[in-house]
């Protein structure tokens, strides 16, 4: 395993090109400063002029989990004179900060959360975490599919999600000036892992209908409705920092979730995190931390030799608790024992990064 030598994201991480020892990462934000931001933002205006029309309550949707990135969307949409409609997909596990960000959201634009079946989604919390080593996967799918359908119901065809992630964080080079999220989009980067809804239909007495608040709409629908998905951030300079700073005057609530992260304004929402989290370095070798500190390495907010040394002793740690919530409770909402959970790890761990497990965390070799 490699790190990036400017930050410290290893070319392990999935679909992350490397260009002479360069993440895509890395040299996309190096390109930020040739970015004309100003026709950019005059496109953002043109697009939400073409979408304001008379009669329609909303010009756009925003997907929204309540945090730092949703609030401050909204927020500068509605500064940009637009009338946001707010969508949450319920998370798998909501915290109690959770859901005071979500109403806090609320007191800006309208929302409408969207609650599937909790047994239902226990079962697939369950599966997830079985099949492909991903306990957030239900949640995963349903960020891409609650919000489409939303838009398809109501008719408005403009949606805005946060940053590219490929842009953010690293993908191909060929998908980091996407302004759109298509649906090839979402099948590479979508976060499915190959494990598509219709496959969860016969799996613990799961059926067709069980599956319905996961499926996206038809093809044909959404061309009807000229349904189109558009990232915020390639249109306005993008800053997690910032629109945590945003938001939190807004008044965003957070605290630091687990001590494997670095940011304390991250991923506030869904007590299940923090072992998506762990599944990811055991994995990868990296962890939420590990792409968290990069960002702020880009932004020379840490030298990566500190960030270095903050990874030795931080990244991959075990939740015991996240977001307040222990890990034995979060097994048992799931329907395993605690003692279950090492030897399903085990299964999906890389053992080739590692050298051995200290307190249930794996050490890089």
């Amino acid at each position: 395993m490699n790190r990036c030598k400017i930050c410290v994201m290893p070319d392990t991480r999935p679909d992350t090109e490397f260009v002479d020892g360069v993440c895509s990462a890395c040299i996309a934000y190096q390109s930020r400063g040739h970015v004309d931001w100003y026709t950019r933002g005059v496109e953002l205006e043109r697009l939400l002029s073409k979408h304001r029309i008379a009669g329609r309550e909303f010009d756009c949707i925003v997907p929204s989990s309540g945090g730092k990135d949703s609030t401050y969307q909204v927020l500068t949409l509605i500064e940009l004179g637009a009338k946001p409609l707010v969508v949450t997909a319920t998370t798998c596990m909501l915290t109690d900060i959770g859901r005071k960000n979500i109403d806090n959201l609320s007191r800006y634009a309208t929302t409408i959360e969207v609650s599937p079946n909790k047994t239902t989604r226990a079962k697939l919390n369950r599966l997830g975490l079985q099949m492909v080593g991903d306990i957030s996967w239900p949640e995963h799918v349903a960020i891409f599919t609650t919000p489409f359908k939303i838009a398809v119901q109501m008719g408005i065809p403009l949606l805005f999600y946060g940053e590219n992630p490929q842009n953010q964080y690293g993908g191909p080079l060929d998908s980091q000036d996407s302004k759109t999220m298509t649906r090839r989009w979402v099948s590479e980067f979508g976060g499915f892992l190959g494990l598509r809804p219709a496959d969860m239909v016969g799996q613990d007495d799961i059926t067709a209908r069980d599956m319905q608040d996961y499926m996206p709409p038809d093809p044909q629908e959404i061309e009807r409705v000229g349904v189109e998905a558009h990232f915020l951030g390639q249109y306005i300079p993008w800053d997690s920092n910032v629109n945590a700073h945003v938001a939190k005057k807004a008044g965003m609530q957070s605290v630091m979730p687990c001590k494997a992260n670095w940011w304390s304004e991250e991923n506030q929402d869904n007590a299940m995190t923090g072992i998506h989290d762990h599944m990811m370095y055991r994995k990868y070798g990296y962890g939420r931390g590990c792409a968290q500190i990069s960002a702020d390495i880009r932004a020379g907010a840490i030298s990566r030799e500190n960030a270095l040394v903050w990874l030795r002793d931080h990244d991959g740690l075990f939740p015991w608790e996240y977001m307040g919530v222990k890990h034995f409770d979060v097994c048992k909402s799931i329907g395993i024992y605690a003692n279950e959970l090492p030897p399903i790890m085990d299964q999906f761990t890389n053992w080739d990064l590692f050298g051995g497990v200290e307190d249930m965390r794996p050490i890089l070799k």
